[in-house]
C-alpha cells in the first residue's frame, strides 16, 4: 500500500473511531440514567480524557463496543436501527408542491399533516416528537418568489397546532398564531394557509401554538426555501443587494446569472444545495438538552466504518459522511431551531466560506468567513468551494464545544 493510501485510511479510521467514541457514550449516557442532563455526559468525557475519543492522534477507545445495549441496541455500533428517517436524504429533498395557474396568479399547492411520532435521535435512543408529515424537521418546501403558496392543514394529533410562516405575510389572518384567523387547529380540523412568497430567501416554519418552547422543541418546524425570480431581479436589482455604487449592465447580468443559480425552475441543479436545520432534544424534559444535531440524528454525518483498501462505504450504512465533488460549487440553506439554548453554530475547519443572512441578498452580507452563529429562527445560506482542496475529510460542527461533542459533528468528504 502507498504511503499516500496508507495515510489516507489512518486518516479515515481516525475520523471512524471518533465518531463511534463520542456516539457510544452520548447514547450510554442517554440510555443508563432517564435523568441524565448534558454537562453529566460531557462530565464523562472530561474523564475519559481527550485521547480516549481520539482528540489527541493515535491514541485508541477503550471498551468492548460489540456489547447489546438495555435498551436491545445489536449490531454495528453507532448505527442506527429504524428506517422511517434519513438525514442523508432529508438534505436535499425539496418538497416543490403542485403548481397552477388561478386569475393569472401562479399558485404552488402544498399538504400537510400534524402527527405524533417516536423518532430515533441516536443510536437506540428514540424521543416522542410532535411532527409536520411524520418527520423532523419537517419537509422542506420550495416556491418561487411571487407565487401564492397555499398549504392544506390537518391536525391529526390530541394537541392544537397552527403553521406560522417566517414570510412577508401582509394577511393577519393568516399569520397561524392562536389570536388571529382560525386559531389552534384542534385534533381532527383542517384549515388551508395562503401567503405570498416573498421575500426571496431562506426561510422557517414552525407551530405557534401554547406553551411555544414545547411546541418547537417537540419538532413542528421546518425550512421554506423562496427561490428569487430572475426576471423580477432583472428588473428590479438593487432589492437584491446590499450595495449602493452604480448598478451597471455587468452588475445587472451577474444578479440574474446569481438568481438563475438559486431558481430550482432554471439553474440549481448546477449547484450541490443542502439543508441543514439545527435542532437539539431535551430527552428527560429538564429545560436542557441532551441531544444535539445537524438534520435530528446525532453524528449521522460523522464517518462509520470503511473499506479499508480505497475507504468506500458499505452499502445500508446509517453514519457517513455528506459526499460533495471538488468542482461543484456547494450551499447549505442553514436554520437553526434550536430550543433552550441562546445560540447555536457553524463552524467549517480548513476551510471559508460566504454568507447571505436570511438568504435575502444575492451578494454574500459576510464573505470569506469560517464560523457563522444564528439565534432561534435565524437563517441564512453558506456557500462553500472546495475546489482548491485535497480530497479527503473535512470536518464541520457547531463551535459551541459541547453542542458538537453530544451530537452537532460531521463531516464532508470531498471527492476529486
Amino acid at each position: 500500500m502507498s504511503d499516500e493510501r496508507s495515510r489516507a485510511t489512518g486518516e479515515r479510521e481516525d475520523a471512524a473511531e471518533l465518531t463511534e467514541s463520542l456516539t457510544d457514550r452520548l447514547v450510554a449516557a442517554v440510555e443508563n440514567d432517564a435523568a441524565v442532563s448534558r454537562r453529566a455526559v460531557l462530565g464523562g468525557l472530561g474523564v475519559a480524557g481527550a485521547s480516549a475519543v481520539g482528540l489527541s492522534g493515535g491514541a485508541s477507545a477503550s471498551g468492548d463496543h460489540g456489547d447489546t445495549s438495555p435498551h436491545g441496541r445489536a449490531g454495528v455500533v453507532g448505527e442506527f436501527q429504524s428506517a422511517d428517517f434519513d438525514p442523508h436524504e432529508y438534505l436535499r429533498e425539496f418538497r416543490t408542491g403542485t403548481v397552477k395557474m388561478e386569475g393569472g396568479q401562479r399558485v404552488r399547492e402544498f399538504e400537510l399533516n400534524a402527527t405524533l411520532r417516536e423518532i430515533e435521535i441516536a443510536p437506540g435512543v428514540t424521543f416522542p416528537a410532535w411532527t409536520y408529515d411524520g418527520q423532523v424537521p419537517g419537509p422542506t418546501l420550495r416556491a418561487v418568489e411571487g407565487e401564492l403558496i397555499r398549504i392544506r392543514f390537518s391536525n391529526g394529533q390530541e394537541h392544537p397546532h397552527t403553521i406560522h410562516p417566517h414570510l412577508k405575510n401582509v394577511n393577519p389572518r393568516m399569520d397561524g398564531i392562536p389570536q388571529n384567523g382560525p386559531g389552534v387547529i384542534e385534533q381532527g380540523e383542517r384549515f388551508v394557509y395562503e401567503w405570498k412568497a416573498q421575500p426571496a430567501g431562506c426561510h422557517f416554519y414552525h407551530c405557534h401554538s401554547m406553551p411555544l418552547k414545547e411546541h418547537i422543541h417537540r419538532g413542528l418546524y421546518g425550512a421554506m426555501i423562496i427561490d428569487p425570480d430572475p426576471e423580477r431581479v432583472r428588473q428590479n436589482p438593487r432589492e437584491y443587494v446590499n450595495y449602493h455604487g452604480p448598478m451597471t449592465d455587468d452588475l445587472r447580468a451577474e444578479l440574474v446569472e446569481e438568481a438563475e443559480l438559486r431558481n430550482h425552475e432554471y439553474r440549481a441543479d448546477e449547484v450541490d444545495e443542502m439543508v441543514m436545520v439545527m435542532n437539539g432534544f431535551d430527552t428527560n424534559f429538564d429545560g436542557d438538552n441532551e441531544v444535539y444535531a445537524a438534520n435530528t440524528r446525532a453524528f449521522a454525518y460523522g464517518v462509520g466504518s470503511t473499506d479499508a483498501e480505497n475507504g468506500e462505504w458499505s452499502a445500508g450504512e446509517t453514519v457517513k459522511p455528506i459526499q460533495i465533488q471538488r468542482d461543484q460549487r456547494q450551499r447549505v440553506y442553514l436554520i437553526n431551531a434550536i430550543e433552550f439554548d441562546l445560540v447555536n453554530s457553524f463552524h467549517s475547519h480548513s476551510q471559508f466560506f460566504d454568507y447571505y443572512d436570511h438568504g435575502t441578498t444575492l451578494m454574500p452580507t459576510h464573505k470569506t468567513i469560517d464560523t457563522i452563529m444564528q439565534c432561534q429562527a435565524q437563517r441564512g445560506i453558506v456557500e462553500l468551494d472546495y475546489s482548491d482542496h485535497d480530497p479527503g475529510l473535512y470536518m464541520f460542527h457547531a463551535h459551541q464545544s459541547e453542542f458538537a461533542e453530544l451530537g452537532w459533528m460531521s463531516f464532508f468528504e470531498v471527492q476529486a
